[in-house]
């Protein structure tokens, strides 16, 4: 069994899902996803969260290894999402004495999930307040719309751990080996993307706390070189973008408009754009060209015209970017129309709508195919962007 931190008291006891297909529903996980659960045995037994249904068992297992015939005193829930308290009823049957522990907000919503009289079970906590269960002391900050109203996060003082709810969260079970930032990234913007200031806000309570540990409630336990995942964090909640580089999204119907697209980055390529990454909407996936849109300072749209507007992915994937808040990028457009180009007033009309985002000039429109008489305005284009 896993311990963290130094003095063996603190263990996790989540479970790895490896055979759930879509996580939320819409966001693809090849390597699964950790639901994360932890216990604190001292005078007092915490846990920390419990996890979805679908991990139900072995998180029993997991914590009846750990509590070795002890029972459990409290529960802290940091989140109500099913993904984290979804094994809460079970808890309660196991052992009728616990206290539940959140704050007002977290209560006001329990009833939505749960049919269970918790009147006289509950420790409600609000900002700052402490709970001490010998020599371990949790201490709650709340967190609100990281990503949920009534979402806090708790501070052991003696071992310095952050319990940081979905914050510094990844997809991926944590048998994994693979890079930290890219699934990150990807969880951070299809998920928390939209809530930049409250993330900020966490950032400053927690930059006041002298922390060793993080443990989230997604992706592997924090313990080293904590100041590059927090200055990650950093940069993402601010919108800032991470790497020099255009993302090229493109929406084709028959390879046309896609043949455009490459062709462009082959020009930004030739023009010495750090990075390039040209990416088929309707093939690729939605949340990982999202990713690619945020880690990038620039990006280029290019799309078919379609039923008066705009070809249905790419109209997605505006919508998608809307919704997660993007914003201080500079874009490009390339439409293409066969009778009556209009791509490119869609997707303008979505990107007015966005913060610091700036169109350059010009706006190439190619007609069904792309021709040698287009690369002009396509090179024009490139140097628009690079400039």
């Amino acid at each position: 069994m896993v311990t963290i931190g130094t003095t063996g008291k603190v263990r996790y006891i989540g479970v790895d899902d490896k055979d759930i297909d879509l996580f939320e529903s819409q966001y693809i996980v090849p390597n699964g996803i950790a639901y994360n659960s932890y216990v604190i045995l001292d005078e007092q037994v915490v846990v920390m969260d419990t996890v979805d249904a679908r991990g139900m068992k072995q998180w029993e297992e997991n914590l009846k290894a750990a509590l070795d015939g002890r029972a459990v005193d409290y529960l802290v829930i940091s989140h109500l999402e099913p993904d984290h308290a979804g094994s809460i009823s079970r808890l309660m049957e196991m052992y009728p004495e616990v206290k539940l522990v959140g704050n007002a907000k977290t209560f006001a919503m329990f009833p939505q999930f749960f049919d269970m009289d918790i009147e006289g079970r509950t420790l409600v906590v609000k900002e700052g307040d402490t709970l001490s269960v010998g020599s371990h002391t949790l201490q709650f900050f709340m967190a609100p719309m990281v990503h949920w109203p009534e979402v806090m996060v708790s501070y052991e003082q003696s071992e310095k751990i952050l319990f940081s709810a979905d914050g510094f969260g990844k997809f991926g079970a944590l048998d994994t080996d693979e890079d930290w930032a890219c699934e990150a990234r990807r969880y951070y913007f299809n998920i928390c993307g939209k809530y930049g200031a409250p993330v900020s806000a966490l950032l400053n309570k927690a930059a006041a706390l002298d922390i060793a540990v993080i443990c989230p409630l997604h992706g592997p336990i924090l313990s080293e070189n904590l100041e590059y995942y927090i200055d990650k964090y950093k940069t993402w909640s601010s919108y800032e973008p991470e790497d020099e580089g255009v993302l090229v999204a493109y929406a084709s119907i028959h390879g046309n408009t896609g043949a455009a697209a490459k062709k462009l980055g082959e020009i930004l390529e030739a023009k010495g754009a750090k990075k390039v990454v040209v990416s088929d909407l309707s093939r690729e996936d939605m949340a990982e060209v999202i990713e690619d849109a945020f880690r990038y300072d620039k990006m280029v749209l290019c799309a078919a015209s379609y039923d008066g507007g705009v070809f249905p992915v790419m109209e997605s994937f505006l919508a998608h970017l809307k919704s997660k808040a993007y914003q201080k990028r500079t874009v490009g457009i390339l439409e293409n129309g066969s009778w009556a180009p209009c791509a490119a007033r869609t997707m303008k009309g979505y990107l007015e709508g966005m913060k610091e985002v700036t169109v350059v000039e010009p706006v190439v429109t190619i007609k069904s195919t792309m021709k040698e008489g287009d690369i002009p305005a396509m090179e024009a284009l490139a140097d628009a962007l690079m400039a």
